[in-house]
């Protein structure tokens, strides 16, 4: 049974290429994406001081896109949820399984709860390793397996040895996921675990 292609849009932004780089800043949970041309697509930070964790987002012009949002105080394993900001429309709700063994993201519709596509850490000894290994741990990059609702591939986070958090996101067949929702899911899950 195939999967139909998704309709998730999140207007003001509209991600195509099909690789992305991801950076975090030497200060905060603060993230910018940009394109294959290295164009700035994309930009999110962590809110401070609230007591759900939020993540509002602008496009490259520095225009409002998407607010991320933890649906509940402290929600490591939890569900955080992608609004739209011109709207206030839930487009996305991305679910952790949280386990020690392996990061499990799930990404469903926001209204009706479908799953669209899922984001799995590869590799339970880095898992483990990144998670409880002091000093050395956060320094070994991450990984993730990106997979559609029917579990074929459709891309990769690989994250690159740097001071600062850097990834690559590379997307091989968006024909059944929305691309926005993946980048944005990869900026929140760095920030959410630490990474």
């Amino acid at each position: 049974m195939g999967t139909e292609p998704p309709t998730i849009d999140v207007p003001g932004v509209d991600l195509t290429d099909d690789s992305y780089t991801v950076e975090q800043s030497f200060i905060r949970n603060k993230y910018r994406a940009e394109d294959a041309n290295g164009n700035t697509v994309l930009r999110g930070k962590q809110k401070l001081f609230k007591l759900k964790e939020e993540f509002p987002f602008v496009d490259g012009q520095g225009n409002d896109a998407f607010t991320v949002k933890a649906g509940g105080i402290v929600d490591v394993a939890g569900n955080y949820v992608i609004t739209d900001a011109a709207t206030g429309r839930e487009v996305v709700v991305l679910d952790n399984d949280f386990s020690i063994f392996q990061d499990t993201w799930h990404i469903r519709d926001g209204e009706t709860g479908r799953k669209l596509a899922e984001i799995n850490s590869r590799g339970a000894l880095v898992t483990l390793a990144r998670a409880y290994v002091p000093i050395v741990g956060p320094l070994i990059p991450h990984k993730y397996e990106i997979t559609d609702a029917d579990g074929r591939h459709v891309g990769r986070i690989d994250g690159q040895l740097s001071l600062r958090d850097r990834y690559r996101i590379v997307i091989d067949d968006a024909s059944t996921v929305p691309r926005e929702a993946i980048v944005a899911a990869a900026m929140v899950i760095d920030a959410i675990q630490g990474n």
